[in-house]
């Protein structure tokens, strides 16, 4: 055993100083996009259930051509050791998943780290344990590449290592000697990939964690690491998100969420910059192909949640040169057109918000550049009624067509819009019994176009007589699906009725919690280590309400030792800290900075106790 552990050692190390030679003769392999502009959209696939809902790879968009399989971790805290085990699959269902992506020409890669994942290589033979744990989980799920995502304390700097491009910290050495032994041993087609967020790159400029007196040693700590492998580096993803204000190269702080945001910190990478505002110590630029924008897909995914229309904003500007505001692009004043695309967390949370952010943005892409798109998709036809209650009526319709694609559908009362969906039926409520109403539908599609209304529909409510007073059945099975400090995920069977089941009320106690028209609900703000009783009771268009399930009583995780606040630290949402004997939550992930103390900031924190 110990004998093929030295074989692999050498293996990488004969790998390693071959590394130089090889990325001279084998230029980094672009990776496929589905676009007809070449930009790709990534998107980060969860290896566990956090309430966003589960996918089997195979069912991902199709919108996307990169999926990051996330997360592989540590075994250990210190010893370099990667484990990973699919979730909810067996091996065999796992790789079948992943050959059928890359059959059809998506990237499938293994993303390392992420909020819960520390990794630290502090010694050469944590290095060799990394390279070696890594290399057997890519080899044996056919994984296309490696994303690396070390967040928290993965990585920092030593006082004193202030050159970026000489580093001499362990954990920063390690790391780059990692890579490049990985990317050796797989060669030339191998997709290496980087998502940081802001603390860790666009903050070294103002602060560099190895030369600066009383500031986080991790500020900026990613730029050695990118420096040394960037001509190996297929794309870099900083994560515009869960980041407190960052100083852009106009000297202002920029606050996330907005596109003016999204400039200034993709300026910052596109045109480089002085670490630590040492003009001697210049970060140079990435390529334009090297650099994608990462954002979040839904507003619960992560703190810097950005509107389609913001994000457009901004890429408008940086792809297209069309400013906006007083920010002035400064490498590249006509903008940066050959941009690698978008990443997002994650493709769970994108289907969870009804594939906002993959649908939107995949359009964008793939029309910069082309004439618009201005033909309308074809009138919906075959307007039916479904069923009706005294204050409802359901319909359905058949599907139009688009030269592209049909996003949804508006559905109108009269002259009035009743409601949008994405679907081919509805129902509208909140109409008066015994009443004639018209209705009609129009489809829309992605570049706005609406299409001709289609034929009205005359239905009656039902009288007041004849009322439905069947309820629906009682819930069952009612189970907590997860639960943290201050939240508890519930699933139930769902219930039947003579008509429609509408939805559900769930109570915590007596209390009605939370109402939702599926089977599954997370009830937030509950107090830690505390027992909640809860359930749940079924409903129907008519107004029934069913018996309530029976109870379920479930404890919130217990309070963590909870840390001192501090400066420079990146805290996400509901993480607490204590600040002059008072404990405070985390209500806007940000990273902090001094006079921004939870006493001073109630955008930021909220007091617990």
């Amino acid at each position: 055993m110990m004998s093929v552990q030295k074989k692999v050692v050498n293996k990488v190390l004969l790998w390693t100083i071959l590394f130089a030679l090889m990325i001279t003769l084998f230029p980094v392999a672009a990776t496929k996009a589905s676009a007809a502009t070449g930009k790709i959209i990534v998107g980060y696939w969860h290896n566990f259930d956090n309430g966003s809902g589960f996918i089997r790879l195979r069912d991902v968009s199709s919108k996307f051509d990169v999926i990051n399989v996330s997360f592989a971790e540590p075994t250990g805290a210190t010893n370099g050791t990667i484990g990973f085990t699919p979730y909810s699959y067996t091996d065999a269902d796992f790789k079948a998943d992943v050959t059928y992506l890359k059959g059809i020409g998506k990237k499938v890669i293994i993303s390392i780290g992420g909020a819960n994942g520390q990794v630290q290589l502090t010694t050469t033979a944590a290095r060799d344990n990394f390279v070696n744990s890594v290399t057997t989980i890519i080899e044996k799920y056919g994984f296309d590449g490696l994303d690396v995502d070390f967040e928290g304390h993965s990585l920092y700097l030593n006082a004193g290592d202030s050159d970026f491009k000489n580093p001499t910290t362990p954990v920063i050495v390690n790391l780059i000697a990692a890579l490049k032994a990985i990317k050796a041993h797989f060669g030339s087609s191998f997709v290496l990939t980087m998502a940081p967020e802001t603390f860790f790159v666009q903050l070294g400029y103002a602060f560099y964690g190895g030369s600066c007196s009383g500031c986080d040693s991790r500020a900026g700590a990613y730029l050695p690491v990118i420096y040394a492998v960037r001509d190996s580096l297929n794309w870099l993803q900083v994560q515009n998100y869960n980041s407190g204000p960052i100083t852009g190269l106009d000297d202002q702080y920029h606050t996330m969420g907005v596109a003016d945001f999204h400039v200034a910190m993709l300026d910052m990478i596109l045109t480089g910059f002085p670490v630590a505002k040492n003009a001697n110590n210049f970060f140079p630029a990435l390529r334009q192909d090297q650099v994608v924008l990462g954002l979040p897909a839904y507003a619960n995914a992560g703190g810097g949640f950005t509107t389609v229309s913001e994000v457009q904003k901004a890429l408008d500007y940086v792809i297209k040169g069309i400013p906006f505001g007083s920010y002035r692009l400064h490498g590249s004043p006509s903008g940066y057109p050959d941009l690698k695309g978008l990443m997002t967390w994650s493709v769970n949370w994108d289907k969870f918000n009804n594939f906002e952010f993959s649908n939107s943005h995949r359009s964008y892409l793939d029309n910069i550049g082309t004439t618009p798109d201005t033909q309308a998709p074809s009138v919906p036809s075959g307007l039916v009624s479904t069923g009706k209650t005294q204050t409802s009526v359901s319909l359905s319709w058949n599907a139009s067509t688009d030269n592209k694609a049909v996003t949804g559908y508006d559905v109108y009362n009269g002259s009035q819009l009743a409601l949008s969906v994405t679907g081919t039926s509805a129902m509208v409520s909140g109409l008066t019994s015994g009443t004639t109403y018209s209705f009609t539908v129009k489809a829309k599609d992605a570049a706005g176009n609406v299409s001709a209304t289609s034929s009205a529909l005359v239905v009656t409510t039902l009288p007041t007589t004849g009322v439905d007073t069947q309820a629906p059945t009682i819930p069952t099975n009612l189970a907590s699906t997860g639960k943290t400090q201050t939240s508890i995920s519930l699933s139930w069977t769902a219930s039947t009725d003579n008509t429609v089941v509408a939805g559900y009320d769930v109570y915590n106690g007596s209390q009605l919690a939370l109402s939702v028209t599926g089977t599954s609900a997370t009830v937030n703000g509950l107090t830690s280590g505390t027992a909640y009783t809860f359930t749940v009771k079924a409903k129907d268009v008519a107004g029934n309400v069913s018996v309530a399930s029976a109870a379920l009583t479930v404890t919130t995780d217990s309070t963590s030792s909870v840390q001192p606040w501090a400066p420079y630290v990146a805290y996400k949402i509901n993480d607490l800290v204590t600040y002059s004997g008072k404990t405070y939550k985390v209500v806007q992930g940000h990273t902090s900075l001094p006079g921004w103390e939870p006493v001073n900031v109630p955008a930021l924190w909220s007091l617990v106790n």
